[in-house]
């Protein structure tokens, strides 16, 4: 598997086809918590032979180092920056899915001229209540004394629908408990002081397509309405008969709805 050097720390990812410049920016995906990029697999394989698509560990997660302590937002959107650079990629459509699609506002946030398109995925722009803080820090605190299996354990049927295919269920469950809690702990504490982009979301320039699990308990669809009512130009796509990760639980429908997205942007680039 690929892995970049980004700074002293080896970032894995995952970079699939090169696609026909016609077809527009290469696509990035942005995972989850506490997850990898293997949660984008139906993605790449949909989209590598018509877009360059570019899936990175996060530090932290699946492949790439782990640093203890806190690991706020913008040392995640640093990296993908540098990743990126490291790749020779200047311009893209960024995608991310729950941590993910918040590590997408903050990167609109430190950089938006190079991002083309924004897909945000079962997540929410709201900065922590002090409630909210306090849990993220306890759970940081009892992964790191319990380890990973006993929490995927007990979120994996929030995390995807009680009637999820068993091969996803198993998925999703194998990436929770194959994730270090060092890392995981890190990210948790750090997204607990993540700023509030409710007011950034007003001012993107870019087209953005809102996705959300019609059944997602962490997100809720009224979440993802209110995103879709405060981006300038959106399209909101609700995918039926999926939780909190639609891309995996019903990938014919997340990729009809992504595919449609990458061609609107197509078409809006050359009007």
């Amino acid at each position: 598997m690929p892995s970049a050097l980004i700074g002293s720390r080896a970032l894995g990812y995952d970079d699939t086809g090169r696609g026909d410049a016609r077809n527009g920016d290469p696509l990035v995906l942005v995972h989850g918590h506490p997850f990898d990029r293997t949660m984008w697999t139906p993605q790449l394989a949909a989209f590598g032979d018509t877009h360059r698509v570019i899936a990175p560990d996060l530090r932290g997660y699946g492949t790439s180092a782990v640093e203890p302590g806190v690991t706020p937002l913008s040392a995640f959107a640093s990296d993908i920056a540098a990743l990126l650079d490291h790749l020779g990629v200047e311009r893209f459509v960024l995608g991310g899915l729950s941590m993910g699609g918040q590590i997408v506002m903050e990167c609109y946030r430190l950089f938006p001229e190079r991002i083309s398109g924004l897909i945000l995925a079962d997540t929410f722009p709201a900065a922590e209540s002090e409630d909210g803080k306090a849990e993220r820090k306890a759970m940081a605190d009892r992964l790191l004394r319990e380890g990973m299996r006993g929490y995927a354990d007990e979120v994996l049927y929030k995390m995807v629908a009680p009637d999820a295919d068993p091969d996803t269920a198993a998925h999703v469950h194998r990436m929770m408990c194959g994730t270090d809690p060092e890392g995981a702990a890190a990210a948790l504490r750090g997204r607990a002081e993540r700023p509030d982009y409710r007011d950034l979301l007003t001012r993107v320039t870019v087209p953005a397509l809102v996705v959300v699990g019609h059944d997602d308990a962490y997100t809720p669809v009224a979440d993802a309405e209110a995103m879709h009512a405060t981006l300038p130009d959106s399209t909101l796509r609700v995918i039926e008969s999926a939780a909190h990760m639609p891309n995996l639980e019903r990938p014919a429908d997340f990729n009809a709805a992504l595919r449609a997205y990458l061609e609107h942007l197509g078409v809006a680039r050359t009007a």
